[in-house]
């Protein structure tokens, strides 16, 4: 008897195979084996949903073996992930084998488990079920509705609002949450405090500083005293006043232990402990769910790492408790096991929380077996698992009222320290704040010195301190994190690709792991707030998350949540179609204000263009995305670069350029301009002045006239090819540096390579480029990926050429961003590049259609989509498709 067994990972297919034995052969999907294509007719409203499936080449021929095997097979056991996602693979694994035929009447079973350990699969395997239908219906919501809103409101952006990639369900909504902090940053108005404090003296000797909480009989809040006048009366008060001690109280404080890590608080004390982003701490912690060679035998370190569950299986709960006593004694095992709940958002606890699969299976005894990254998250999961378990932290908090008197004026001063008494689970595991999180009044005070009460004190000293309220922080990966769940935006298992996938876009920058909202996504949130408000609501998104658990619980049919979203969003969609650019730069003018106007130091009004004294300042938009411009174009030529910092980041006035010195080889002045694009050095005036963009990373409050003319110098000479006899020179292109000889082009790695790179190692670079392949001239490119065809009709693939990598749509080659793989562009992105170059080439037509010269010509002037315009994306389903949708 021999029964095939399908997975996901071929890691984990080997693990299985051994701990199940020679009657089963255990087959790997690598994942989703079939998708959506991102093309038009994906999902069909108007014919209730229905989804058009794609099976690649690859999943094509796993899809193969697993059938074949079953030819000779007595049953199908379908053990992919414990999720929804999981369950989903084996839905389509199960769909598929059903249309080729293979199965007849042969068994198919489902099996989960939540480790990969011998017990666990065999215990799984001895509990069989069907697929769970209700789960996979989720799935289907989930994926139609993030098809729908993506596939409909990103051809809305690139047609309004040029240079913005994409729109999502849950992306555009965790954007919203960082671009308006970043609002809330702009808005904050910081305000003057005061801090007092007196250093004290026991009769003993002991010195310990109390802070002043209460004056003439009133309480003082944390900012109460609002200026340096306020505070000198009070510290004069201080400086004369005789000190006595009114009470000592002593009052024990029990800390209990938090939960197990489940993914979204893995996720954070990864981030603010050892400083993963989200998609590093799952790739590591991947690895240690589908094992590890742990001394010639491979197994899984962790449990199932994408859950919200707060528990632990009953058996897991002994063996923490067993290991708590063996590492650290018998009184840090409580009396009772401890039991928890979630306090998320939405949470479903089907699975457990993250935890070992042996805790007698310590950190020091797996060292060996790990790298750095593996170990130290490994560490991080055993400690906060066993800790969960453990006895609580017995502390001491002693708190001394002081009352200072200086000739009948009287003030209150208070001292705080904290003794721990019994560690508990604090011996294994510390739980941080997140980070900016204030600390509770006293809680990291250190232990105070003996202080009795009714003793008088002697003063040593009176601090006074000024201080000065601080805006909201940014947030970290793992504060969003956070945010998400708490309003219950997304599911643990979206939150690292969320955040990725806005990083991608360029929507967001990080930096020293603070989310910084880019322009290019201050303006897209803006414009959705402004004309999609209802699908950037935080609201809306999670009321939608709570349908879609009722869904995987069997308690909402699905097409009928579909259909209630459809018809108001279609509407939505079909409202912008008479949207005119004009309206959409009105509205963020207001909304970006402090962005787009940034106030100026002279106090003049920011909306006035101050080269010509009389135009308006206003957003405009080009093919490479949103600037700032004048009214009085093209009398008045001034643009600037948007940013939150115009007048000061870009180290360039935007009214006017910086000179930076005089180039002593031509004579000329030598100035650093903020422009349309961004800054740039320029040597001389007029139309025949020599100009040059600062390169990425180069920043303008650091470029010195020297560095300005080595740019200015550029193409730089590198010396004479050995074999050919002609000069191999460096420069800094569009797409970054490279080499050129020949007529074809080498990159280079960095744009300092320009200035430095030698004829030896230019040579090899372009040796290496030919080896691979490089040609200089597009012509006859390869394709080194097929995308399928263009919603307008013509094939679209991925292509190598002169200068790297490019999209080609018939006419039309779109080049890939710096560093960008080839073989990971998608069909969205690639049309998103398509849009943005197919102004500067005919687009190919689909067969049939018909040259609308006319039409064309009106619908550009009325500021609308041309309807024969070869670049309009096109909607799903035409627009009837509502109303049908309505009768369904």
């Amino acid at each position: 008897m021999m029964n095939v067994v399908v997975v996901e990972s071929p890691a984990k297919a080997k693990t299985i195979n051994k701990y199940l034995g020679s009657g089963y052969k255990v087959l790997a999907s690598f994942g989703h084996v079939r998708d959506l294509p991102a093309k038009d007719g994906s999902v069909l409203p108007d014919q209730d949903f229905e989804m058009s499936w794609e099976v690649d080449a690859a999943s094509a021929k796993r899809v193969k073996d697993i059938a074949d095997a079953l030819k000779d097979a007595d049953g199908l056991i379908l053990a992919t992930d414990p999720d929804r996602e999981g369950e989903a693979i084996s839905w389509h694994v199960l769909d598929l084998l059903k249309k080729r035929k293979v199965l007849g009447s042969k068994p198919v079973k489902r099996v989960v488990f939540n480790a990969i350990t011998k017990k666990a699969v065999l215990d799984a395997m001895a509990q069989p079920r069907d697929i769970d239908i209700p789960l996979v219906d989720a799935y289907l919501a989930r994926r139609a509705l993030d098809y729908l809103v993506g596939f409909n409101l990103s051809p809305v952006l690139w047609r309004k609002l040029p240079g913005a990639r994409s729109a999502g369900r849950v992306q555009s909504v965790a954007l919203r949450l960082v671009c308006d902090r970043e609002s809330e940053i702009e808005r904050f108005v910081s305000e003057e405090y005061w801090n007092l404090s007196a250093i004290l003296k026991t009769p003993r000797g002991d010195e310990f500083e109390a802070r002043l909480v209460s004056a003439d009989g009133k309480r003082l809040q944390s900012k109460s005293i609002a200026n340096g006048e306020q505070a000198n009366n009070l510290k004069a008060l201080l400086e004369g006043a005789a000190y006595a001690v009114e009470s000592v109280e002593a009052k024990p404080v029990k800390r209990n232990p938090g939960p197990p890590f489940t993914t979204s608080t893995l996720q954070q004390a990864a981030s603010s402990r050892l400083g993963f982003s989200a998609s590093r701490t799952m790739q590591v912690a991947q690895k240690l769910y589908e094992g590890m060679d742990i001394g010639g035998e491979t197994v899984g370190l962790i449990t199932y790492m994408r859950t919200d569950g707060v528990q632990m299986a009953p058996e897991a709960i002994d063996a923490a408790r067993a290991a708590i006593v063996d590492q650290f004694g018998a009184r840090y095992c409580p009396e009772k096991p401890r039991f928890y709940s979630t306090k998320a958002k939405n949470a479903q606890e089907a699975h457990e929380a993250i935890r070992p699969t042996d805790f007698s299976r310590s950190p020091d005894k797996v060292r060996r077996f790990l790298d750095s990254d593996q170990l130290r998250l490994y560490e991080l999961i055993w400690k906060r698992g066993i800790a969960s378990q453990m006895a609580g932290a017995e502390i001491e908090r002693t708190t001394v009222e002081i009352l200072a008197d200086n000739a009948g004026k009287k003030a209150g001063l208070r001292a705080v320290g904290s003794v721990i008494r019994f560690d508990g689970f604090i011996a294994a595991y510390t739980d941080q704040r997140e980070e900016n999180e204030p600390a509770e009044d006293g809680e990291d005070d250190g232990r105070l010195p003996e202080i009795n009460a009714r003793e008088t004190l002697a003063k040593q000293k009176v601090n006074a301190s000024q201080h000065f309220t601080e805006p909201p922080p940014r947030y970290s990966e793992a504060s969003l994190i956070k945010k998400m769940e708490e309003l219950g935006i997304g599911r643990p298992s979206t939150y690292a690709a969320t955040i990725a996938t806005l990083r991608d876009r360029e929507y967001v920058t990080i930096d020293k792991r603070k989310l910084i909202p880019d322009a290019k996504g201050r303006l897209v949130t803006a414009f959705l707030e402004n004309f999609f408000a209802k699908y950037v609501e935080y609201d809306f998104t999670a009321d939608l998350e709570e349908k879609l658990d009722k869904i995987s619980a069997g308690e909402l049919d699905w097409k009928k949540v579909l259909r209630e979203f459809w018809n108001d969003f279609f509407a939505q969609i079909e409202d912008t179609k008479e949207l005119r650019v004009t309206n959409v730069l009105d509205a963020l003018n207001e909304a970006l204000a402090p962005l787009v106007f940034p106030k100026r130091e002279d106090g003049s009004d920011p909306r006035i263009c101050q080269v010509c004294g009389t135009g308006n300042l206003s957003l405009k938009l080009g093919k490479y995305g949103a600037f700032v411009g004048c009214s009085n174009y093209p009398e008045c030529n001034f643009t600037r670069q948007l940013s939150a910092d115009a007048n000061a980041e870009d180290g360039a006035a935007s009214d006017g350029p910086t000179v930076l010195g005089t180039d002593q080889e031509t004579g000329e002045e030598v100035s650093l301009r903020s422009g349309r694009f961004g800054p740039y050095v320029q040597r001389g005036d007029g139309k025949d002045a020599k100009r040059a963009s600062l390169p990425k990373g180069w920043k303008p409050d650091t470029t010195t006239l020297e560095r300005a003319i080595t740019l200015l110098s550029l193409p730089r000479e590198v010396g004479v090819h050995p074999e050919t006899g002609k000069v191999i020179s460096a420069s800094i292109g569009r797409y970054g540096p490279f080499l050129l000889h020949d007529g074809a082009y080498a990159n280079l790695e960095s744009v300092e390579d320009v200035f430095t790179v030698g004829l030896n190692r230019a040579v090899t670079l372009i040796a290496e480029k030919q080896a691979r392949g490089g040609k200089p001239a597009r012509a006859g490119a390869t394709a080194l990926k097929e995308l399928g065809d263009h919603p307008s009709g013509g094939a679209m693939t991925v292509r190598e050429g002169r200068y790297g990598p490019y999209v080609n749509w018939g006419k039309v080659n779109a080049t890939l961003p710096r560093g960008k793989d080839p073989q990971s562009v998608t069909v969205e992105e690639a049309l998103a590049l398509i849009t943005e170059k197919a102004g500067k080439a005919p687009a190919p037509k689909a067969k049939g259609a018909k040259a609308k010269t006319a039409k064309t010509t009106k619908a550009a002037a009325s500021d609308k989509p041309a309807a024969a315009k070869s670049t309009k994306a096109k909607a799903p389903t035409k627009a009837k498709a509502a109303p049908k949708a309505k009768k369904g």
